[in-house]
């Protein structure tokens, strides 16, 4: 027996993306003293999604209208800096990105270095290594 399942369900999965993200970032938190900038990452992480979503929303409209579009290196690029969750949240409001499979994959890849990269920056090996190459350049 197949399951059919519709479009739009399928692309609520995406949430799971942003609800698994703010579980790994409360357990970096919890498990590693996190260094300072920590809690501008949360800020960095809201504006850069309300750019991207603010993006995707124009590339929409341009779309419907027939203009030129925004290059889908510079949507990717913003959800690679952070802001992915709002561009999943643009996606599947705006229905918007959703069915272009070779854009789909470069963006989920996005949103795993983007990730990957937030967990290796917030782990206490890259504070050693900083501190190190930091006092390294002092006592030259």
């Amino acid at each position: 027996m197949v399951i059919a399942r519709s479009r739009r369900a399928a692309g609520r999965g995406s949430y799971l993306a942003i609800a698994v993200f703010a579980g790994v970032y409360l357990a970096v938190a919890a498990y590693w003293p996190q260094p300072p900038w920590a809690l501008w990452a949360l800020g960095l992480y809201l504006v850069a999604s309300l750019i991207c979503f603010g993006l995707y929303a124009t590339d929409k409209r341009r779309a419907r209208n027939g203009s030129w579009r925004v290059p889908e290196r510079t949507l990717l690029f913003w959800g690679f800096l952070g802001g992915w969750p709002g561009a999943i949240v643009a996606q599947q409001v705006l229905r918007h990105k959703t069915q272009k499979t070779s854009f789909r994959t470069a963006f989920w890849i996005t949103v795993v270095l983007n990730v990957g990269l937030f967990v290796a920056l917030s782990s206490p090996a890259v504070d050693r290594v900083t501190t190190r190459a930091v006092q390294a350049l002092f006592t030259l």
